[in-house]
């Protein structure tokens, strides 16, 4: 028997048909290819589209836990806001938040955290396998912990600094609170930008470095001329990446509670004092909206200049 011929526009057809059920790469199609997705987006919907919604929601009205305001809420548009960007303790709050993420992000993780990678790059054996095993462990034990150990290290009366340096009594966490945070979380996050510029650095061709060397350089030259401009993407990204969790760390609430009279009071801590002890929730939310725009301007920021040194 004779086999049918198909005319020309019906395998035009055909074809275009398969082409758009199977144009992706791994030839899944689009609707295949979706059910697969499906789940990740729901998830990411359920954990942080809708959350992010329900708070701008909620700062656009008076919502408070307790009182007629939690039974009926009422919608009060900008006031939140207007109030936040009014109140003295928001901008106490980011100012405190500005020197957080520069004294321990921006200066003390990332300085300390390339210290310690360039001072071991050339390492072997147990002492480098020590020194890193030391600082990636401050950074994996539980917060509250971590907090247990530095309140007993800082303590006024039996804390363990004041021993080492013979002036009992002096009140670290009361009388330079900035200060003990600051170094708290320094100490507590080096290792991402340690294991980070320790990967880059293993990028940095050696015969650079050498040349370099040769050439009369002084181990500053050699960093600034060689060595950062091999690593200036790892930099931006470490300072996007660590700017961003500094900016909205919460951890520091364990240490000082915000005191002592606001004085380490940092937007985090703010927020949750005023949503969650005062019980304003339409405020605190309207103060995590404005928290959640600088997130964004300081990410737009990064990424400029990630972009610019293309």
């Amino acid at each position: 028997m004779a086999q049918a011929i198909s005319p020309p526009e019906a395998v035009e057809d055909d074809a275009s048909a398969r082409r758009a059920y199977s144009s992706d790469a791994a030839g899944l199609g689009r609707l295949r290819a979706g059910v697969f997705v499906a789940p990740a987006l729901l998830l990411i919907a359920a954990f942080l589209v809708f959350p992010a919604l329900w708070v701008l929601y909620l700062g656009l009205t008076n919502y408070r836990l307790t009182g007629l305001a939690a039974a009926e809420p009422q919608f009060v548009g900008l006031d939140n806001f207007l109030g936040a960007v009014s109140n003295p303790a928001f901008w106490n709050s980011t100012w405190l938040t500005v020197q957080f993420v520069l004294g321990s992000a921006v200066i003390g993780q990332v300085g300390l955290g390339f210290t310690i990678a360039w001072l071991l790059r050339d390492r072997r054996g147990p002492l480098k396998r020590l020194v890193e095993g030391l600082v990636i462990l401050a950074w994996i034990l539980p917060s509250a912990v971590v907090s247990f150990l530095w309140v007993a290290l800082l303590d006024r009366d039996g804390g363990t600094l004041n021993a080492l340096l013979g002036i009992p009594g002096t009140a670290w966490l009361l009388d330079h609170p900035m200060l003990s945070i600051i170094i708290f979380n320094t100490w507590r996050g080096t290792a991402f930008s340690m294991m980070l510029y320790g990967a880059a650095l293993g990028n940095v061709p050696p015969s650079h470095l050498e040349s370099a060397r040769l050439a009369g350089a002084s181990g500053w030259q050699q960093l600034r001329d060689v060595v950062f401009p091999h690593i200036r993407g790892h930099i931006l990204t470490n300072l996007l990446l660590i700017s961003l969790w500094t900016f909205n760390d919460f951890t520091p609430f364990m240490l000082t509670a915000g005191g002592p009279d606001g004085k380490s009071e940092i937007l985090a801590v703010h927020v949750y004092k005023v949503a969650l002890q005062s019980g304003e929730l339409g405020y605190g939310a309207a103060v995590s909206t404005i928290i959640l725009l600088i997130n964004l301007v300081v990410a737009v920021f990064y990424l400029r200049l990630l972009r610019s040194r293309k």
